[in-house]
């Protein structure tokens, strides 16, 4: 494989907290193995714009505590065409970047295998979504923060729903993988969620109401993952409504700001151990794998095996979720 010497950065699809740490310990990793840095805007639209400049040491100062990506991101429809990603290996070439890391989810990782396979181009990517829905990895970047946020958006609806004895209905984010609305709901003391992967039908629904909200507790949170097919909290908020008229049922629906905020230290950490770990996967001949954690421990996953399945929720969590929430 021919010596690399310049590499690209780039940081593609949903911003996540922590993406500013892996481009801080990319950049300066590589910078310290004497290896040249060409940041990328705006994701693979900027490689095929030609949105690229030269990364010093400087250019990442000041930024391992800042939410979002100072590279910036979009979607790149022309990235999926041919002739998109003719252009972007033209632009590669022109700035002589020998090898790319690509830091975002599974559409990144997606984007990249087929770049690398169809270009002969190394690309090592590192994970970054808050659905921490990757597999190889145990967790992330930005999954913890947004975790924490949910966490303490909860704890202050808590205090209207307990005042108001309401039952609410709070929508996050998480895709089709549910981590958020589980974990979220066992860290916030909720008292069900509901995610795709399982669901949860009318009688289920019923049950929650008479035997636990009804007879235990005044107030109560659910926390529901936002689903497309299903309708989210919106969705079972109206089912319940129609069926207990008497109940003061709310919808909360957190948005974007789960995606927002300073990263936690945790996602910091690893962002920056995977960040270096990219540099040294590229040192040693390594090309189209995913930076992962295993165990605490830096793993290096194919991107076929990353991008294969989502990860699989651990049921178990939903019976402790129930055991502590009577």
């Amino acid at each position: 494989m021919p010596e690399i010497k310049t590499i690209g950065i780039v940081t593609s699809g949903n911003d996540a907290p922590g993406m500013n740490s892996a481009i801080r310990a990319v950049t300066r990793a590589a910078i310290y193995n004497g290896l040249r840095v060409k940041a990328i805007y705006r994701g693979y639209k900027g490689l095929i714009d030609g949105d690229i400049v030269e990364f010093k040491t400087q250019n990442v100062s000041n930024i391992v505590q800042q939410g979002g990506t100072i590279l910036k991101s979009s979607a790149s429809r022309d990235f999926l065409s041919a002739e998109g990603r003719q252009k972007a290996f033209e632009n590669i070439q022109k700035e002589e970047i020998d090898a790319l890391v690509v830091i975002g989810g599974d559409g990144t990782i997606h984007g990249a295998r087929i770049f690398a396979q169809e270009y002969d181009t190394p690309c090592i990517a590192i994970p970054a979504t808050i659905d921490n829905n990757l597999c190889g990895t145990d967790t992330t970047i930005g999954y913890d923060t947004a975790l924490n946020t949910i966490m303490q958006c909860v704890d202050k609806i808590r205090d209207t729903a307990t005042s108001h004895e309401r039952l609410f209905f709070v929508e996050v984010m998480g895709d089709d993988a549910g981590f958020l609305a589980l974990n979220g709901a066992i860290a916030a003391g909720c008292e069900e969620a509901i995610v795709p992967s399982v669901g949860i039908d009318d009688s289920q629904l019923n049950t929650f109401i008479q035997n636990g909200f009804r007879k235990t507790k005044n107030s109560s949170i659910v926390l529901v993952a936002a689903n497309d097919k299903v309708g989210g909290a919106m969705h079972y908020a109206e089912v319940v409504k129609n069926q207990y008229p008497d109940l003061d049922v709310r919808i909360s629906i957190l948005g974007h700001l789960q995606r927002g905020g300073r990263p936690s230290a945790h996602d910091r950490i690893i962002a920056s151990r995977m960040g270096a770990a990219s540099i040294q996967a590229l040192l040693k001949g390594l090309r189209n794998v995913m930076v992962g954690i295993d165990n605490d421990a830096i793993v290096y996953v194919p991107f076929s095996r990353a991008i294969k399945e989502n990860r699989v929720l651990d049921h178990r969590l939903f019976d402790i979720l129930h055991d502590i929430s009577i």
